[in-house]
């Protein structure tokens, strides 16, 4: 898959005044250097369910591994409507992303070992791709997803912007 360019739209309501929408790219940045996002999904009951997991920024998707018994995992599997976010910590500087999507899972062979390759580079995690995932060095099954944004929302603070791009998918 390749990627699309959203429309883009500041909210001036919740933006300084004279302040410009983020430029797509500067997100794009963030999800391709960011190492831990979080992760929020719904579970059966409607709770809400938010854990830090990394993910990996490929082809115009946010990629993530869970295992396969986790509720992460149980919680996609049934609603694959999720969000991922990521970003700083800080007040004054740097742009946080929220990303709303679904979650696909990914059992392309070839894809799998392009994103096994991508842990192992960015984050130095060994996968070994097997059939419908990863498996780890303690056996573990795990299961991966693929997010493509649907909706994303930036949040800059030099100046203080909100930006919302939309994809016509």
């Amino acid at each position: 898959m390749t990627e699309s360019e959203p429309t883009v739209e500041l909210n001036a309501g919740f933006s300084e005044p004279g302040a410009t929408a983020r430029p797509w790219s500067e997100v794009v940045e963030v999800l391709d250097r960011s190492e831990m996002f979080w992760l929020s999904t719904v579970r059966a009951d409607g709770r809400p369910h938010v854990t830090p997991l990394p993910a990996i920024w490929l082809d115009g998707s946010l990629h993530i591994c869970t295992g396969d018994q986790e509720q992460k995992a149980k919680n996609l599997a049934r609603d694959p409507v999720c969000i991922l976010t990521t970003g700083t910590n800080q007040l004054h500087s740097g742009l946080d992303v929220v990303v709303e999507g679904i979650a696909l899972r990914v059992l392309d062979q070839t894809k799998l070992q392009q994103l096994a390759d991508l842990w192992k580079a960015q984050i130095d995690w060994d996968f070994t791709v097997v059939e419908g995932g990863f498996s780890d060095a303690e056996s573990r099954n795990g299961v991966v997803y693929a997010i493509t944004p649907a909706k994303v929302l930036s949040f800059g603070k030099d100046p203080y912007t909100q930006t919302r791009y939309r994809f016509d998918r």
